[in-house]
């Protein structure tokens, strides 16, 4: 490998020396973040400010209304080993939103684009909102959110001639091998997916359940679509694209009005809580897919799609998700990604939306909900304001019977953390074995297109860094490092070099 190019020195916006851009100031290599971080907070801050009224990320969206009915028969809960979280309790039923969208590309951007998809569902439970913020791919690009912003700039359009580049992207991709996992399937037929109701959608993130004694195991939470899965090869998104480039959103709305409402399984993997030293990868790392065969899926209920939307603006416009917004029974992991997701998805929509965002309709729990706050802009009426409570007092405590702390429906959960604190990388990254993986488990059909996807878009890159790509590839699997560096017309020699 080349040394490192030398350029500018980074600093901070206060010309702080930035010594390390590429990990979050964490407890130990495994987090959790430390909210002192002014580099990261700083950062993501001013990133989730850089564009309006847009969305920053996930610009180009549909969404429809609909329900979540757990498995099992009234009476019944089957998870209830794992989590006291009420939206799984059998026989109930919880009205939600479900928002898809293209992550990178503008909101009047062609649906067909290769591009992850985003999945996320807002369950209105009746002990509060929970929100689940994911895509249809299961993993992602990167592992700590310090790098969120740089990894955005690079997908998204030059700042000078405003085009997006394929050498812009692989040009982050190449220095950053825990990639290698999402490009395999990105630049696979999963990139392009059929439609909306085709897909399958994950929320990424590690998180943690939490049973009534406050015992937590670790969580991933999986849908499936009932109506199959199915994706397109890029000869035929170009093909539906020169006709129609809203045929995802058309698909959806139009199932919806015919009557055929899309549906998902919604299942979950669980592990023990703790470190799994048994593993050679890291749960907490989004780059990574928890083998099922050693974690198996476990099916708690299906979520249906039932109604459309009245108001595009009002409802799919300004529905604002965050990953901190969870339920009693559902917590947080220490997965970094998670925690830099939850400070700055909120943060992102009281900028985009305004600060009193949670008093729109499609935003307010739909149980009783009451607080102190009061003010900002574009507040039109006071929380809680019909439950009673003295209207002259807000703060707590108080002698004078404002709002007062509600008793827990169990034990909180257990979190023990130690370690030194500091800029560090997780100690097992693993960066290409669950790449090689997949490209083994494609069909001989995905792994041509794959092939043919990634010579097309890496013959746009210098190329240095399509020796470094293929030089990951060559680690995830040799045949499948030889393909794309024949395909590009490197020489064997380079790529025994890559690979050394």
């Amino acid at each position: 490998m080349a040394d490192k190019p030398q350029g500018v020195g980074l600093t901070t916006r206060q010309g702080h020396p930035v010594f390390d851009n590429q990990n979050s100031r964490t407890v130990g290599s495994r987090g959790p973040l430390v909210l002192e971080d002014y580099q990261f907070l700083e950062k993501i801050t001013h990133f989730d400010r850089e564009r309006i009224p847009e969305r920053v990320v996930h610009a180009r969206g549909a969404a429809a209304h609909g329900v979540f009915i757990p498995t099992g028969k009234a009476g019944e809960d089957p998870i209830t080993k794992y989590t006291r979280a009420k939206v799984f309790t059998a026989g109930t039923e919880t009205p939600i939103f479900l928002r898809f969208s293209t992550v990178i590309h503008g909101g009047h951007s062609p649906e067909t684009l290769r591009d992850p998809r985003g999945f996320a569902i807002k369950f209105y439970t009746e002990t509060g909102n929970w929100d689940l913020v994911g895509n249809n791919l299961k993993v992602f690009f990167i592992r700590d959110p310090l790098k969120f912003p740089d990894m955005v700039h690079a997908f998204k359009p030059d700042p000078i001639h405003n085009r997006q580049q394929m050498n812009r992207f692989f040009d982050f991709v190449s220095c950053t091998p825990e990639a290698t996992h999402m490009i395999t399937w990105l630049f696979s037929p999963w990139g392009i997916p059929a439609t909306y109701r085709e897909m399958q959608g994950s929320g990424v993130n590690t998180y943690k359940l939490v049973d009534p004694e406050g015992r937590t195991v670790l969580c991933k939470f999986h849908f499936q679509p009932r109506q199959g899965i199915r994706n397109l090869t890029a000869d035929e998104a170009s093909a539906i694209q020169a006709k129609d480039f809203n045929h995802a959103t058309g698909d959806l709305y139009d199932s919806i009005e015919r009557g055929e409402f899309p549906e998902w399984d919604f299942f979950i993997q669980v592990m023990s809580d703790d470190e799994h030293p048994e593993l050679d990868w890291d749960p907490l790392d989004v780059t990574k897919l928890w083998p099922e065969d050693q974690f198996p899926l476990l099916h708690v209920g299906h979520i249906q799609l039932n109604r459309n939307p009245v108001d595009y603006h009002n409802e799919v416009e300004q529905v604002a998700f965050g990953t901190g917004v969870l339920v009693d029974g559902i917590d947080f992991s220490d997965d970094k990604l998670l925690q830099g997701r939850t400070f700055a998805y909120s943060d992102t929509q009281r900028y985009r939306v305004g600060p009193n965002y949670l008093q729109l309709p499609i935003n307010a729990p739909k149980c009783p909900f009451a607080t102190n706050q009061r003010g900002g802009q574009m507040s039109y009426h006071v929380d809680g304001a019909e439950q009673g409570a003295n209207k002259h007092v807000n703060y707590e405590p108080s002698n004078f019977h404002g709002l007062v702390e509600q008793p827990r429906l169990g034990p909180p959960p257990r979190v023990f953390v130690q370690g030194e604190v500091g800029r560090q990388k997780i100690e097992r990254t693993n960066d290409f074995q669950q790449a090689g993986e997949r490209w083994r488990a494609f069909s001989d059909f995905e792994r041509d297109d794959l092939v043919k996807n990634l010579v097309g878009a890496l013959s746009e890159c210098a190329p240095v860094i399509r020796e470094k790509m293929v030089c990951y590839f060559m680690q995830a699997d040799r045949e499948y490092g030889r393909r794309v560096a024949e395909g590009l017309g490197i020489s064997m020699p380079q790529r025994q070099q890559a690979a050394e």
